[in-house]
């Protein structure tokens, strides 16, 4: 009996329409027994990795005669009933395993709108869960030159299809190519990534020709002119001569350069800025391009949404994600612009605007410079560097929290109370509205005419003049706002701030003693009252002023019943008794006593702890909310980067891992899971009492880094750098599990180690167990060295 094989059965019948497709794809695009990811890295950085002319060489070869787009299959249109029609209803599984190394084939433009208009369904260019449209698709493949379609399902995967068809448009790009692994990626490393090649790359600023446009842009110019306007240090002359020329060579730009006066800056020289605000220069170097001299600006990260400057601890907070990244050398550019705004300005600026002259913020930048140096002290400027940042943080030291008003002699600790005059620019007036109203209708003006009078100081009004003075010391703070400060924050010696002091003290006193002979040298332009006269530092009275300070705010802040720091009135003379999470600062500064650390870890800890970490104050301190009495952005239940990225810091030194890495799993895990849910969104701040949808924040100032067309670009640097940070500390356990967005408790329930079912006699057992085997070890070690 013979046997037929079919492969060999040859017949003369007419090939189909398809049977000739197949023979044209077999042609001009031979397939390789090979995965494209083998070739092509599917994780590469969106500048890279969507390549057109990659796709034209394997789709069209030498022939022209067609275009790319003609390939790309789009998917059928969709019918006002998702659980029919074309689409197959929506289900909980989808086994993508013979898949995992398909690459689509995609037409950007069609296919963000046919996504857009069947999956957002609020219209609001986002995909959620919150959205119930079909989260189904089916796309050409680029191995079959788009005659083939394959399915993509899920929220998640849907989501980012949409995200990087939006970054591919921002690129101009018409057709792409896209990995399903890109598609289906880790949450944890595509949020990493993302911050890596994108976010902080979209957040970089610098103020040179090539970006000064965009830098200078000022969203909280509410004047009937914004235009971008540079203000420049006397003490610059090169600086002031770049960017005239500059205006002169990009007129259209319409950028106004203007002169700060030589010698102090008065709250009177501020306000009177207010009708015509502008950005601060900061520092520039000297490059030699083309064989010509020209600057070159220091650049800086931003934190994103609104706020388009340099900023004070922000920045701080963004150094540590940076150097976790190796981005080394724009954490030493921030480092360099902080002290250029000490030797020209007086102080760290709130942030560079013209209308934060008299206003600072939290000081970091002595751990920031020993952080830094750390990853430079092989390089020859390494030393220099260290010196250069540490005098400027002794300038500032003394001119700014040691000097009036700022420093309160009776107590010996220091305040946020800085100078100022009038209602503070950067807010809209309208916010002010509830506080100024009843004195505007007591003289009989409008609003704006009040405003304009209180402003201009022909409206006197001292009970106005206190709301503003607390308001921005509230400011100077960074905890903008909170019950805590409200009414009271120019007469608090918080802890944060007296913690952050503390660190300034033992670092530099440490910085002198062990890399500069106990003997740092002032150089002019950073000498003040206290150090001109000798012109050097020595460690011995920085030692003597840390334990000063950390002796008054056991006495005065230290509340020894309920284990946690106060901050304490310098009118009143008493503690407050608002819990806040800055009791933590101190572990981080190490100002706190191991047997202090250890009672704030048993008894405040456990007030804080939330669903997503540390919440910023308590809710009995908040009091009760109502139409009267709204949220507060720091207050309960809302929880925020800084006060976890201390948090953990503090917890590590003290040596209390596990709960460092207990609160660090809880809130990367609801940065991620809200990332993975709601279109790769991170923002601001978080309501870490909130499960489901943590990133809607209901406060006065909203939530910045929410509001984005089809996919987020920035991020918010300070939420960025604590995702990175957290990371950095977590096990290797940790982060698997948050890659499959396990809540803390799940996770906890599975690792736990249970011991309630052993009795007396198995426990036994195993320490007998142990002995033998320890006993084995070392007979066998013995032997080993006859041997």
């Amino acid at each position: 009996m013979s046997v037929v094989v079919p492969s060999m059965v040859r017949t003369r019948r007419r090939k189909s329409s398809s049977a000739e497709r197949a023979d044209f794809q077999r042609a001009d695009f031979p397939r390789e027994r090979r995965s494209s990811s083998a070739t092509r890295d599917p994780f590469a950085p969106i500048d890279k990795y969507y390549d057109e002319e990659h796709i034209q060489e394997r789709l069209l070869g030498s022939k022209k005669q067609r275009v790319v787009t003609s390939y790309t299959r789009q998917a059928p249109v969709s019918t006002p009933d998702f659980g029919t029609g074309f689409y197959p209803r929506r289900r909980g599984s989808h086994d993508e395993y013979t898949q995992a190394d398909q690459e689509l084939l995609i037409n950007v433009e069609k296919t963000i709108s046919d996504l857009l208009d069947r999956e957002d369904n609020d219209r609001n260019h986002q995909i959620t869960i919150e959205d119930n449209g079909p989260k189904h698709i089916s796309l050409g493949t680029l191995a079959s030159a788009g005659y083939r379609s394959t399915d993509l399902r899920g929220n998640y995967v849907i989501s980012n299809l949409l995200q990087e068809l939006t970054l591919a448009k921002d690129l101009g790009k018409k057709v792409v190519k896209i990995h399903r692994s890109r598609l289906n990626e880790n949450p944890v490393d595509r949020l990493s990534r993302r911050i890596r090649d994108e976010f902080w790359k979209n957040l970089e600023r610098c103020l040179d020709a090539d970006l000064i446009e965009k830098a200078g842009r000022d969203p909280k110019d509410w004047t009937a002119d914004p235009r971008p306007r540079i203000y420049v240090p006397h003490g610059c002359p090169e600086q002031y001569e770049y960017y005239t020329q500059v205006a002169k060579e990009r007129p259209q730009m319409r950028l106004d350069v203007r002169w700060l006066p030589e010698g102090s800056i008065t709250p009177e020289f501020v306000r009177d800025l207010n009708d015509a605000p502008g950005i601060l220069a900061l520092a520039m170097r000297k490059e030699i391009v083309n064989g010509k001299e020209i600057l070159k600006g220091e650049p800086f990260t931003v934190p994103g949404g609104r706020f388009n400057e340099f900023y004070g601890w922000d920045s701080y907070m963004e150094s540590i994600g940076l150097l976790e990244h190796g981005r080394v050398s724009m954490a030493k550019s921030m480092a360099i612009n902080f002290a250029f705004c000490i030797q020209h300005y007086g102080k760290i600026l709130n942030a560079n605007r013209s209308y934060y002259l008299c206003r600072s913020q939290p000081p970091f930048l002595t751990d920031m410079a020993l952080k830094i140096y750390e990853h430079i002290k092989h390089e020859s400027d390494g030393l220099s560097f260290l010196k250069y940042i540490t005098q400027a943080a002794i300038k500032e030291y003394y001119s700014v929290w040691m000097a009036e008003p700022r420093f309160d002699t009776d107590s010996g600790l220091s305040r946020y109370r800085p100078d100022g005059l009038g209602v503070p620019p950067e807010t809209e007036a309208s916010h002010f509205v509830h506080v100024i109203e009843p004195y505007a209708q007591k003289l009989g003006k409008s609003f704006d005419e009040y405003v304009d009078g209180y402003n201009a100081g022909t409206i006197h009004e001292p009970e106005l003049d206190e709301y503003f003075l607390h308001d921005r010391a509230v400011r100077e703070s960074g905890h903008d706002t909170s019950y805590r400060l409200e009414g009271c924050a120019a007469n608090l010696a918080t802890v944060d701030l007296n913690s952050l002091l503390y660190k300034y003290e033992t670092d530099i006193a440490r910085i002198i003693r062990t890399y500069f002979r106990d003997h740092l040298k002032i150089t002019r332009e950073f000498q003040t009252e206290a150090n001109r006269i000798n012109g050097f530092e020595t460690s011995a009275v920085w030692d003597r002023r840390a334990r000063m300070r950390k002796a008054r705010m056991d006495k005065l802040m230290w509340n020894e019943k309920v284990g946690m720091y106060f901050d304490y009135d310098t009118v009143k003379k008493a503690k407050t008794n608002y819990e806040s999470a800055t009791t933590f600062w101190a572990m981080w500064a190490g100002a706190a006593s191991p047997r202090q650390a250890a009672a704030m870890v048993l008894k405040a800890l456990p007030k804080f702890e939330e669903f997503g970490g540390l919440v910023s104050g308590t809710e009995k301190s908040r009091g009760e909310i109502s139409i009267s009495r709204p949220n507060r952005q720091w207050d309960y239940p809302f929880g925020w980067a800084p006060q976890q990225i201390l948090a953990w810091g503090g917890l590590i030194r003290y040596g209390y891992t596990e709960e460092a890495h207990r609160l660090a799993y809880k809130w990367l895990y609801m940065v991620i899971k809200a990332f993975v849910d709601f279109n790769g969104v991170v923002v601001e701040k978080y309501n870490v009492t909130r499960e489901l949808d943590p990133h809607k924040v209901e406060a006065e100032y909203g939530n910045q880094g929410s509001d984005f067309k089809g996919v987020p670009r920035e991020g918010f640097g300070w939420v960025n750098a604590s995702f990175v940070y957290g990371l950095s500390i977590l096990p290797i356990s940790m982060k698997r599990a948050l890659g499959t967005i396990t809540p803390w408790r799940t996770f906890h329930e599975k690792t736990a180690v249970k011991l309630d079912n052993f009795d007396e006699l198995t426990i036994q057992e195993v320490a007998e167990d142990v002995a033998e085997e320890i006993g084995f070890q070392n007979e066998h070690g013995r032997r080993a060295s006859v041997l």
